[in-house]
């Protein structure tokens, strides 16, 4: 495959699948359209907690942020990788490079924290429906989503410029079809013992704690649900938090299988394809998990359609 003057150019090329072409077929046209339907399914999501007063609670202000955050992370992604598959050069620029890792790094840490925040919100759902209102106040909804974003910033930061740091002494080409971390580190030339517990760290802030935050609310959420004598109220509860239980099994799953090993013994086609399944994959199916067994969004659906239908 030709490429450009390695000399002369300054940027990355990202091997991605380029070892099998008519994989490169298949995958343009599924991830297109995966592409699409991420990109409906949470605008709808956007769209509905906007539009319907009834849905104007802390969790769908918590739902809109998580569907906005899943897309621009697929969007930092998708469209480099639908360009790169359609061609036979799959360079990308320094910059770009640079760009890709910061957004996405971002937006991947500010979900993660973001989900562990969705935690509380069901855990005083459920726990304190009474004080519900009042412990989760706009104010404080509106604090804590801000307090993700600027942490998944933080970390990008911090991240991004020490990974750009290391010297490579001319090494371009990574085995990945986006700039993501593990793949990047594999090109240094120094020693990275100092970026490895860097990221290690991180992932134990931004993984780990978030998974521990969820875990022992959702302890609690099942403990309070047991004790209700009624079969319907027990199913309520289930249904309500199950949603946002299977999205967080999904997400951190995969990220922790890809950060988190104490060894790489995976082959790079394993780590590619999880990658595309938290990267495509979840944001895509995220919506569905969220709308197919709720009330309340399929409420909001019909009378949206509906206003629209007498309008005209």
């Amino acid at each position: 495959m030709e490429q450009k003057n390695e000399s002369s150019f300054a940027g990355f090329i990202l091997l991605g699948f380029s070892d099998r072409l008519q994989l490169e077929a298949v995958l343009f046209v599924v991830l297109l359209i995966f592409y699409i339907f991420t990109l409906l399914g949470n605008t709808t999501i956007i769209a509905l907690s906007y539009l319907d007063p009834c849905l104007h609670t802390p969790m769908y202000f918590f739902l809109s942020n998580l569907s906005f955050l899943d897309m621009c992370y697929t969007t930092s992604i998708v469209p480099q990788l639908l360009f790169n598959l359609s061609r036979a050069d799959k360079s990308i620029s320094f910059g770009g490079c640079v760009v890709q890792m910061f957004i996405s790094l971002t937006l991947g840490g500010t979900e993660c924290i973001l989900l562990g925040v969705m935690a509380i919100d069901r855990y005083a759902a459920v726990c304190r429906p009474l004080h519900y209102t009042v412990i989760m106040h706009p104010r404080l909804c509106a604090l804590m989503a801000s307090a993700s974003w600027i942490t998944g910033f933080a970390n990008s930061l911090l991240q991004t410029a020490l990974v750009f740091l290391l010297p490579r002494c001319g090494r371009n080409k990574l085995a990945h079809f986006f700039c993501e971390i593990p793949s990047f580190l594999k090109l240094a030339c120094v020693d990275i013992s100092v970026n490895v517990y860097v990221t290690f760290f991180a992932c134990v802030i931004m993984l780990l704690a978030p998974v521990s935050l969820i875990m022992v609310s959702y302890g609690r959420i099942v403990w309070v649900v047991l004790r209700i004598k009624s079969t319907a109220g027990q199913r309520k509860a289930f249904v309500t938090c199950g949603s946002h239980l299977m999205v967080v099994s999904l997400f951190f799953g995969t990220a922790i299988y890809v950060y988190i090993q104490p060894s790489r013994s995976n082959s790079q086609d394993q780590d590619k394809f999880m990658s595309l399944f938290y990267t495509v994959i979840i944001p895509m199916t995220n919506p569905l998990i969220y709308t197919l067994r709720n009330r309340d969004v399929k409420g909001a659906m019909k009378k949206v359609l509906w206003k629209d239908s007498d309008s005209r």
